[in-house]
């Protein structure tokens, strides 16, 4: 059974990643969706809860892994698969969704968007150009060594990438996640 599906409810663990056979990234959560309603005495109850496997490829899968923490309300659009198998006399089904997007509950909160390259992230970093050492010779030799106060940041890694914050302050990137490598999330 494939059909389209709209959920709404809480990343229930933390995003497993990895690759298929081919070498496609993907990743993958699990949503606790439930509905919640007034009873007779108008307090808030929970209903019952449905649980599914989310998973996203490529691009996708490379996102929810920078964006999607356990705890966070999101909404997953995708298609539906129900699996059912059979053990010991007793038949499973399992629930699995393949992503066509994921996204933040934004009635819970507030997310800040940043845009993805479609070119891999080290890319992104513009090599330099080759150095002319006839034009570059320095007291010691060819070339003259950096400052301390060249370094980028504070005292990071002249060879990682950095990006700037709203503020025009440096940030390390860390190059194998692309997460920032200070960022307390």
């Amino acid at each position: 059974m494939n059909d389209t599906i709209t959920i709404k409810g809480f990343v229930a663990t933390d995003i497993t990643s990895g690759t298929t056979p081919g070498g496609v990234a993907t990743a993958e959560f699990r949503i606790a969706s439930n509905s919640r309603r007034r009873d007779k005495d108008g307090q808030w109850v929970d209903g019952h809860t449905n649980w599914f496997t989310v998973q996203g490829y490529r691009h996708l899968a490379g996102n929810m892994g920078c964006s999607i923490r356990k705890g966070q309300p999101v909404i997953v659009v995708g298609t539906l698969r129900i699996r059912s198998w059979e053990r010991d006399g007793r038949v499973y089904y399992s629930h699995t969704i393949d992503a066509d997007a994921v996204g933040h509950d934004l009635t819970l909160g507030t997310a800040n968007f940043t845009r993805s390259s479609k070119k891999p992230l080290l890319s992104l970093v513009e090599p330099e150009p080759p150095l002319d050492t006839s034009s570059q010779a320095g007291p010691g030799g060819p070339f003259d060594e950096p400052e301390d106060n060249d370094d980028p940041g504070d005292g990071g890694d002249p060879a990682a990438a950095y990006v700037e914050d709203a503020n025009g302050d440096l940030l390390a990137l860390d190059l194998e996640t692309g997460e920032l490598a200070d960022s307390p999330v």
